[in-house]
């Protein structure tokens, strides 16, 4: 893919000005063949495929992102989940497979591995049981592991047993690094109809239907849109649908074109690019800023929520026109705490759980980076994640939650996790009792609209 004169200098100003960057480079590698009985060996195996087919993502990504003019801020790996690498093995084993992955990430010089995951919509295997009774350890004790759980799907419906258990882990993970504001809880995604082209962590994983290895790119620039919609002051919104269509286009292009360098650099395939919009806690970089200057005086106000659907549907156009490889979740982020809008918006109270919930109809993962008070309940947790998973389920769409319930703080306080992670005021919980619901455990069966074969 080769860039036009003009397209070089409408991306040299997308980089100085408006921040527009390559979000990460994502190494997707299956491990499947690495798997064995003796753990031991297992881990040894996939240490030294990740050495061979990753060993040089970060030097390579340096080098084509001074090429490009354009950053990439996070080099990663993606990994067939592991509940499937290490079902051969003692149940007993799974921490040693993730320190594993962590070990070799930090070898590489990535910042984040993914994979530390089970697919559990329908149910979950003995494989499963032990990864996720494992989790609060793994999330708490290694540096760079992240973690996924597919706990509904379209098809499968919703597994409220594996809720329950998944809320319970997070209750401990956020016990165990109370000190650093719970931050382990960080490091998980619960995904309805997740997908396995993902570049972002922390729900990053390599699909047992993708090819042996590949690279895929996420992509940044709300700034660019931004920049565009404060530009057209007049423009109604179908002309402003328009022109965030446009730049769209450019951001992908720009993501693409990197991307398949770098891929043809590391003598792999080039996998996908997701378009999604993907803030950082530096103004300028928000989603959050898109809404208000689409005419919000806070996002959260109400029009929140068409503003955000306007916004993500022309976001997915400008990218589809753009390249045929679009993958990943594609569409827009809201996580409050790595969005200084949405961080101002939520300390202001004029973005609140619901109305979090509700925009993640329309957005392209759902409630992400949120703190809780520490002292939710097990059922309560159990029970907004529920919530979010039943949106994906029936709406056929992906959905994701990544809940921090803050150890020791309550709602009002503020939650510090530094870096891309930002900060967060801690937001308050609806009052009630779900208990009976969630104890009731079993299957929410999938929606009718599921049966299509």
């Amino acid at each position: 893919m080769a860039f036009a004169s003009e397209e070089i200098l409408q991306t040299i100003r997308m980089v100085a000005v408006e921040k527009l960057d390559i979000r990460t480079a994502t190494i997707g590698l299956s491990l499947l063949d690495c798997a064995r009985a003796d753990a031991s060996e297992t881990a040894y195996l996939m240490r030294a495929k990740l050495r061979r087919h990753c060993g040089d993502l970060v030097p390579l990504a340096n080098a084509v992102a001074a090429e490009f003019g354009i950053p990439i801020v996070n080099k990663r790996v993606a990994v067939t989940p592991l509940a499937l690498v290490g079902a051969a093995c003692d149940p007993a084993d799974f921490p040693l497979l993730a320190s594993a992955l962590d070990a070799s990430a930090k070898e590489l010089g990535v910042d984040f591995i993914g994979g530390y995951a089970a697919l559990m919509a329908r149910g979950a295997t003995s494989a499963d049981k032990a990864l996720l009774h494992a989790l609060p350890h793994v999330l708490s004790s290694t540096e760079r592991v992240c973690a996924a759980l597919e706990l509904a799907s379209t098809r499968s419906g919703i597994n409220m047993d594996g809720i329950l258990t998944a809320a319970g882990a997070i209750l401990e993970a956020a016990r165990l690094s109370a000190e650093h504001d719970s931050l382990a809880c960080a490091k998980l995604v619960i995904f309805a109809n997740a997908v396995g082209d993902n570049p972002f962590m922390a729900g990053a994983f390599h699909g047992v239907d993708g090819p042996e290895v590949c690279l895929h790119t996420g992509i940044s620039g709300p700034g660019v849109i931004a920049r565009a919609v404060r530009a057209h002051p007049e423009a109604d919104l179908s002309a402003l649908s328009e022109e965030i269509k446009r730049q769209a286009f450019r951001i992908t292009r720009a993501g693409e074109a990197l991307g398949r360098t770098l891929a043809a650099r590391l003598s792999i395939p080039f996998g996908s690019v997701d378009l999604s919009l993907a803030p950082a806690p530096t103004p300028g970089d928000s989603v959050g800023e898109i809404l208000e200057a689409m005419g919000l005086s806070r996002t959260g106000v109400p029009g929140s929520t068409a503003a955000l659907a306007l916004l993500t549907d022309a976001v997915k156009r400008g990218g589809a026109m753009a390249s045929s490889h679009v993958g990943g979740l594609s569409g827009a982020f809201i996580p409050v705490s790595e969005d200084t809008a949405l961080m101002a918006a939520a300390a202001e109270g004029f973005l609140g759980l619901e109305k979090l919930e509700a925009m993640t109809a329309i957005c392209s993962v759902g409630l992400d980076m949120i703190a809780i008070p520490g002292d939710t309940s097990v059922e309560t947790l159990a029970a907004i994640i529920a919530d979010e998973l039943a949106i994906g389920m029936v709406n056929n769409k992906t959905v994701g939650v990544r809940l921090i319930p803050v150890h020791g703080k309550s709602a009002g306080e503020w939650a510090h996790f530094g870096g891309l992670l930002g900060r967060t005021p801690i937001l308050s919980v609806r009052g009630g009792d779900s208990t009976a619901f969630v104890r009731r455990g079993g299957h929410i069966p999938g929606p009718l609209q599921s049966l299509r074969n």
